[in-house]
This record gives C-alpha cells, sequence and structure tokens, in this order.
C-alpha cells in the first residue's frame, strides 16, 4: 500500500530572497540592527522573518563572543579569539547571503538560539 505524501511547495518571491539577503549583508556591517528591524517590521513575510531571526541569534552570539574576547584581551589571548570571531562572522554571514540569494533557508551552526 502506498501513501500519497504530496509536499507542498510555497515559492520565494524574489523581494523576500532580496530583503533577506540584504538583511545578511547588514549584520556583516551594521551587527545586529539590521536583522532587528527586519524582525520586527517584516511579520507577514515568514521566509525574512525567519532569516532575519537567524541572523539575529548570530548577531547576539557574536557579540558575546565578542565581550569574552574583550575581557580576555587582558590575558593577550583574546586578539587571537577576536580574529578568530571576526572570521567566522564574515563567513557565516556569506553563507547565510548567498543561500537566501538562491531562496534557502541557513541555520548558521554553533549559534545560542535566543530568539525563537
Amino acid at each position: 500500500m502506498s501513501e500519497d505524501t504530496s509536499v507542498v511547495v510555497t515559492e520565494i518571491s524574489q523581494d523576500s530572497k532580496n530583503m533577506a539577503l540584504l538583511c545578511w549583508i547588514g549584520t556583516i556591517f551594521f551587527g545586529f540592527i539590521p536583522s532587528l528591524i527586519l524582525y520586527l517590521v517584516k511579520e507577514d513575510d515568514e521566509y525574512v522573518r525567519e532569516q532575519s531571526k537567524e541572523a539575529l541569534n548570530w548577531s547576539i552570539t557574536a557579540a558575546i563572543g565578542y565581550f569574552i574576547s574583550f575581557i580576555l584581551t587582558f590575558v593577550l589571548i583574546g586578539v587571537l579569539t577576536t580574529f578568530v570571531l571576526g572570521i567566522c562572522h564574515l563567513i557565516f554571514c556569506i553563507m547565510g547571503a548567498i543561500a537566501t540569494s538562491k531562496g534557502d533557508s541557513f541555520r548558521v551552526p554553533y549559534t545560542l538560539r535566543l530568539i525563537k
């Protein structure tokens, strides 16, 4: 016996892809501000809301990491951790921008999921 398991695929509009792309690119330069604005404003678009929530979670995680790195600069290892965190921030934001330009969902590994 076979069951018909049809999957409903909704097409993501180009405007939604562009907004999510701008969210990830804005996160590179402005931190949590673009993702917070889009998260609060775009309540009607589920894709943009999901990606802005992910970018916001990553920005909060990175801010916590930068704060810990700042404290560790007094032991001189903070310089290295700040550099590594900056590279990770750049890479994850670029990966998010590439994924959202295609219309895929992107989830950053190793991030705190504070906003659900």
